[in-house]
């Protein structure tokens, strides 16, 4: 992979500015297991990011179950 397609991809992924700069200096100095620990520390932020979007989407899920519920127990009205 070349340093632009990498840095493209950093970018796609939403990495952050500073772990960017550093995986792409990692890159250029061909530290290869540097930059695969530091991009495996990044994907564990994002998966965090994902989860945390996971249980606000369950929360809402809930909520959306429960008004749709309480409309049907008053057919069709919101108390």
């Amino acid at each position: 992979m070349d340093k632009e397609k990498l840095k493209q991809c950093l970018m796609d992924t939403g990495c952050h500015e500073d772990a960017s700069e550093n995986i792409l200096k990692q890159y250029e100095s061909g530290s290869m297991e540097n930059m695969f620990r530091l991009l495996k520390k990044e994907r564990c932020r994002i998966m965090d990011e994902y989860h945390e979007c996971g249980r606000k989407i369950d929360c809402m899920d809930f909520m959306l179950r429960k008004i749709e519920s309480e409309m049907n127990k008053n057919n069709g009205g919101i108390k």
